[in-house]
């Protein structure tokens, strides 16, 4: 365990993290981070997790696009508990930063702890001021502790709950008058969200099965049980309750697994049930009125698809949990795609909804499925699970590629180069540097590199260094393939390759196997090259029994803003199959290809 002290007149103040010392620091480049904390499960100033603010935040960041951006990306029982800028000296002021962006975030002041840091870039110092509530003067942290066992200490006395939800929403709207819809809408999911605590609704509580056929502990709460749960402090105490107010703990086994893979966590299963049939304690004769409609009216059916994780104490009541975590998320997840789905509904026509799949009208009853999806990750270098919100109309969608096939991709994070990023006309010529760039922001992001991303310029000049161009190769515009890729990756950052030959387009899918292979056990990006233009490859979708396959190509002839919604919608970054539904090869067959396969390193 490493600690670090500094002077102070002040009682001594305990800051722990147990997020990695890197994941504050690097990239040393003025940015600013959001720190993640649990303060109502975890000790007071305990840090379990950054993450970096938008592109555009680290000198005046826009608020309020970074708390709407905080709240798709956070799991409920974490919070913003403080901010650290790299590359300023002003800790006061990050924690300022800290307790405003919270503010617009829950609409109230924070009540806990809050921690400001600056880093100084020459040397990587880091210092930590903390204020213990709000209005509270910031003091000096006199001793920071960095965890040897994060994760231990987050998940032994902490858990998950999942809870997932698919609702059909009907939305009238009056022939003759759409402009009202958004108002409707608005409505309906209000309407939809204050039923989660109506007294018909029943939540099914289950333990998580660690092994097939297993029993589990489950229970079944009311809308009334929720009702009846005493608010409770923002420690998450139980002591003062009814020891028959059942906890987390019961969900779990005497002895169970500590660790949160990427793929799975043990989490507490929540279903919501509706009780249609629900019994009234009073006799009484059904009652029919007739409202006649005022004009023709639509009925519209709209999909969502809802999926929330929470994080809470393994001693903190389930009935509180259900009331105090998953419920807000519920409707925390309903607001989000309420504003992405309300957007659409007042620019576009009825008609295009319906061929995207978003509205489906009365006479058609076929189920397009949702528009959105909510998907969970534990991406590289963070202990907590994030949630993102995937709009599965392009790119990304539901159903596999490939029928049984099994998908392999890139592990950890990158960052897109496409022609004219940055500023740079390189429109016709540059795809190959666009991957080569993508390859080296891999290295940067997992930490294996600190050095910045190389521009045409100097890639070209590192070839000539090596002699393999010759010198009026600088400032040109020819293009480079495979091999220099290989050569410059080499110089570098002393990453060696292996390059795939294909003598045409038809021989790529014989290939998937060995790719699937790779995305396995090296995770880095591939490039796609030879007498084509110049691909990045993050992924295959493989059959091995059939041999159908689909590829996930990053485009880097992308012309655009860095606007995801266009890059994914356009077809810039998707599967594709080497023959589409309609026979058309999207890999040539009178072309020949070669694949640069990048070798993770062998270091620690």
């Amino acid at each position: 365990m490493e600690a670090t002290a500094g002077g102070s007149r002040r009682r001594p103040t305990l800051l722990r993290l147990l997020c990695p010392k890197k994941s504050l620091v690097s990239p040393p480049t003025p940015s600013l981070r959001w720190l993640l904390g649990s303060p109502r499960f975890l000790p007071p100033l305990t840090v379990a997790a950054a993450l970096r603010s938008l592109p555009d935040g680290a000198s005046s960041p826009d608020l309020q696009r970074e708390a709407e951006e905080i709240r798709g990306l956070l799991v409920r029982g974490f919070d913003i508990v403080g901010a650290v800028h790299v590359g300023s000296a002003d800790a006061g002021g990050a924690l300022e930063l800290a307790r405003a962006v919270r503010e617009r975030l829950y609409g109230e002041r924070a009540s806990h702890g809050m921690v400001g840091g600056c880093v100084e870039l020459g040397t990587g110092e880091i210092r930590f001021v903390v204020s213990e509530g709000d209005g509270v003067e910031a003091v000096e942290v006199t001793e920071v502790v960095w965890e040897d066992d994060p994760g231990r200490l987050l998940w032994e006395k902490g858990c998950l709950l999942r809870c997932e939800l698919l609702l059909k929403l009907p939305l009238y709207v009056p022939s003759d008058d759409t402009s009202g819809i958004e108002a409707r809408f608005y409505s309906l999911i209000e309407s939809t969200a204050s039923k989660l605590r109506d007294p018909h609704v029943s939540y099914l509580i289950e333990g998580p099965r660690t092994t097939p056929g297993e029993s589990h502990y489950s229970i079944i709460l009311h809308g009334n049980d929720l009702n009846s749960v005493p608010h409770l402090s923002r420690n998450g105490s139980t002591e003062e309750y009814d020891a028959n107010i059942v906890s987390c703990s019961k969900f779990f086994p005497a002895k169970r697994s500590l660790s949160l893979t990427r793929e799975n966590a043990d989490a507490i299963q929540i279903t919501i049930l509706s009780n249609q049939s629900f019994n009234s304690s009073k006799a009484s004769t059904p009652a029919v009125e007739y409202f006649p409609a005022p004009a023709l009216a639509s009925l519209r059916a709209i999909n969502l698809k809802l999926d929330i994780l929470c994080y809470t104490s393994v001693d903190f009541p389930v009935a509180a949990a259900v009331s105090e975590l998953v419920i807000p998320g519920l409707a925390d997840q309903l607001s989000i795609m309420k504003k992405a789905i309300v957007s659409e509904l007042t620019t576009q026509q009825p008609q295009v909804f319906l061929e995207h799949g978003l509205l489906i009208p009365n006479e058609q009853v076929k189920d397009k499925g949702c528009m959105l999806s909510p998907y969970h990750f534990v991406p590289p270098g963070l202990l907590i699970p994030v949630t993102t919100i995937y709009d599965t109309r392009y790119g990304e969608i539901e159903e596999k590629q490939i029928s049984g096939g099994i998908i392999s991709l890139i592990d950890g994070s990158y960052e897109y180069y496409h022609y004219l990023h940055d500023g740079i006309d390189d429109n016709g010529w540059g795809c190959a540097y666009r991957s080569l760039q993508t390859i080296m922001s891999w290295y940067r992001l997992q930490q294996y590199s600190s050095i910045n991303v190389p521009s045409h310029r100097e890639i070209q000049q590192v070839l000539v260094e090596i002699g393999d161009k010759d010198p009026s190769f600088i400032g040109s515009r020819e293009w480079i393939g495979a091999i220099e890729l290989s050569f410059v990756l080499d110089k570098l950052l002393g990453v060696s390759c292996k390059v795939i030959n294909v003598r045409s387009g038809d021989e790529l899918p014989e290939k998937c196997r060995e790719l699937a292979i790779h995305f396995e056990t090296q995770g880095t990006p591939v490039m796609i090259g030879g007498g084509v233009l110049a691909y990045t490859l993050l992924g295959v979708d493989y059959n091995e029994s059939s041999g159908d396959c689909a590829f996930l190509i990053l485009d880097p002839h992308y012309t655009g803003a860095d606007d995801l919604k266009k890059i994914v919608n356009g077809g810039w970054c998707g599967w594709k199959k080497s023959i589409d539904s309609k026979g058309r090869s999207f890999f040539l067959k009178d072309k020949f290809y070669n694949l640069l396969l990048p070798q993770r390193p062998n270091m620690v």
